[in-house]
């Protein structure tokens, strides 16, 4: 793919901006939140982001200010590289879609879902350049389609179900995988027909004129799920500062339900977006938050088999034996 233009260089920019590690934070611990073991003060929790879109929430909220534990975040532009750097021990929580939770699953056996995220299909979709000729999914065969970010996301797994929707097969099409923020510059130059991605790059990109072929209603789940590494899990002090992290991160989604004005404006000055698309993206994302339960683990159970038959997931998962069911009562 040729370099973007000088033309869209800054926008790119400012995409980079938003995908690339925000900065740490580092909290002392509070001697007047709930209570902890002795030693909290000495764990410090990664807290992993797409697109500080995690941060953004819990920044509106205002949830961490006093948190018993020191934290910093770690953003990345999207699951691949988050779930990269959980395996490597770099990450304690990572936030992701269903279906790169479940592919991160395949190669790392010590990863372990927590939470689950309730929002709107709506998040993610197809999309085409505003005069395209394509008009409807049944148009895309022989086409290309840029899937983001990487094999195994929820855009892929969007796309196979709008194909067979249509009457297609995933062989009708010619896929591409290219990370979301390289695809927002090539689709914004041009250089991209069809693109199939999510949140925030969707929503921005429809600001700025992209037409959704399709979106991942009563396709996706709208589900999201947070992760942790069975070693963090393992360790008692560790595993406290996680359960009040996620114990935390629930308040936040519950202040953004009630206040979605004040959060779309936090979430656009966090990642430089305008406020109307931030407005759509934040009233659209999985935030209602609770702890994994057996109802989550049967949902996602059902993602992964269909998964399997799509071609997305080399093999089968147990998902019950990857969740951390019963971890909240802790």
């Amino acid at each position: 793919m040729r370099h973007a233009s000088n033309a869209f260089s800054s926008r790119r920019r400012r995409l980079l901006q938003l995908a690339a590690t925000l900065p740490a934070l580092t909290l002392a611990t509070s001697k007047t939140a709930c209570a902890a073991p002795a030693t909290s003060s000495d764990v410090t929790l990664v807290l992993g982001d797409q697109a500080g879109g995690a941060r953004a929430l819990v920044e509106a909220a205002g949830v961490l200010q006093n948190a018993p534990f020191a934290f910093r975040w770690a953003n990345f532009q999207g699951a691949a590289p988050l779930f990269e750097a959980q395996r490597a021990g770099a990450v304690d929580l990572a936030p992701a879609g269903d279906l790169p939770v479940l592919t991160a699953a395949t190669g790392d056996p010590s990863l372990r879902i927590v939470a689950a995220r309730v929002g709107s299909g709506a998040q993610l979709g197809i999309l085409v350049q505003p005069d395209s000729a394509i008009r409807t999914v049944a148009d895309l065969k022989g086409r290309d389609v840029v899937v983001s970010s990487a094999r195994g996301s929820i855009s892929q797994y969007q796309l196979y179900g709008a194909l067979a929707e249509a009457g297609l097969s995933r062989t009708d099409v010619n896929v591409r995988f290219v990370l979301p923020v390289d695809a927002y510059a090539a689709f914004e130059s041009r250089q991209i027909e069809v693109w199939a991605t999510f949140d925030p790059y969707f929503g921005s990109a429809v600001q700025r004129g992209g037409r959704v072929l399709r979106d991942g209603r009563g396709i996706n789940s709208g589900l999201g799920f947070i992760t942790a590494p069975q070693g963090s899990l393992a360790d008692p002090v560790k595993r406290h500062a996680i359960i009040e992290a996620l114990r935390l991160y629930q308040a936040a989604g519950d202040w953004a339900l009630a206040h979605p004005a004040a959060y779309a404006q936090v979430y656009a000055n966090l990642t430089h977006l305008p406020l109307d698309a931030a407005s759509a993206i934040t009233a659209r994302a999985s935030i209602r938050q609770h702890f994994i339960t057996p109802d989550d683990i049967a949902i996602l159970q059902r993602i992964a088999d269909t998964a399997v038959r799509q071609g997305i997931l080399p093999t089968r998962i147990d998902v019950a034996s990857i969740s951390a069911v019963g971890l909240g009562n802790a």
